[in-house]
């Protein structure tokens, strides 16, 4: 970490020690109305396109499935900053189960070993998330092509493949499966759960529609999105206000792009323990010291893209 970055390193620089004793409270109601929301929207969505299928609803619901799926990472980032329940028994178990195990991801404790160390070093070059924003500007033609193999399924493919792949390590067939159980295997069972609800529905189709078809396309497109909005051309990697970016995101935007005010991610790094509800609030409140004009925001992602993309 520079010494330019140690200057402006704690959240009391930017907020008073009540702002931050509030803005660090959980509220275990709120997240589990997170959680209950975010899969009574992928639920619904489910119902409602099996009812009426049509290219119009299949397309709308990829898309809301697929920014759902992406928030049930954003939910389970917070549990990774222990900001979904004060027990942390309770927390973790419900980052694996509710929210990681239906998807690809697992226990909760590979993840935020991973991401702590972006935070102490984010932007600099030990950041293990430095390249994901590191490359930018990129052209808009090498974007089209990322996006192109985004909405095809060809990035899901390769990333998907790789958590696969990693999970069946060992010398013997036996140790290879002994290896990937515990790893993909409870995973697997809760996805032939789904398939058989679809199944008993008389649209087991609709599982591969309305779930994977999500995971390999839209959320993938999303999740790029959300990367170069976080941390992509930002004006100064050493100062705390303007080497992440918020994003103030439309309606439209946090709907089928960044949900459960993942935008909000320059007040997350100022106070990284700050639940997800409250994030508005400590970016009101940066707003209300003044310090509009020193943070780094962007109106919008198309804003964002107009930074990061070049002629080309």
């Amino acid at each position: 970490m520079s010494e330019k970055q140690t200057t402006l390193q704690r959240p009391t620089d930017f907020f008073t020690q009540d702002e931050i004793a509030y803005l660090r409270e959980v509220n275990p109601w709120r997240s589990a109305l997170a959680i209950a929301h975010c899969w009574a929207v992928i639920i619904g969505t489910w119902i409602v396109v099996s009812i009426f299928p049509n290219p119009i609803t299949i397309t709308l619901g990829i898309m809301i499935i697929g920014a759902r799926q992406l928030g049930l990472f954003v939910l389970t980032h917070d549990g990774a900053h222990g900001a979904l329940f004060k027990n942390r028994k309770v927390n973790d178990w419900v980052c694996e189960w509710l929210l990681n195990r239906a998807f690809t991801d697992e226990k909760i404790d590979t993840y935020r070993k991973y991401h702590i160390v972006h935070h102490a070093n984010t932007q600099q070059e030990d950041d293990p998330d430095l390249a994901l924003s590191k490359p930018f500007p990129i052209t808009k033609s090498s974007f089209r092509r990322k996006v192109i193999r985004d909405l095809t399924g060809q990035t899901g493919w390769d990333q998907y493949g790789r958590i696969v792949k990693s999970a069946f390590k060992g010398d013997t067939l036996a140790e290879k499966l002994q290896r990937a159980w515990p790893r993909i295997g409870p995973n697997v069972l809760i996805n032939l759960a789904f398939l058989a609800v679809f199944a008993a529905a008389g649209v087991w189709y609709m599982y591969f529609v309305l779930w994977i078809v999500p995971a390999f396309t839209w959320n993938r497109f999303v999740v790029r999105l959300r990367n170069i909005g976080e941390h992509a051309v930002v004006p100064d990697n050493d100062d705390r206000l303007r080497n992440t970016r918020t994003t103030m995101a439309s309606w439209w935007e946090r709907a089928l792009i960044a949900p459960y005010n993942v935008h909000y991610h320059l007040e997350h790094h100022l106070v990284v323990n700050c639940p997800h509800y409250k994030l508005a609030d400590a970016h009101e409140m940066l707003l209300a010291k003044g310090l509009r004009d020193q943070m780094e925001i962007q109106p919008g992602y198309k804003a964002v893209l107009n930074l990061a993309l070049r002629p080309g």
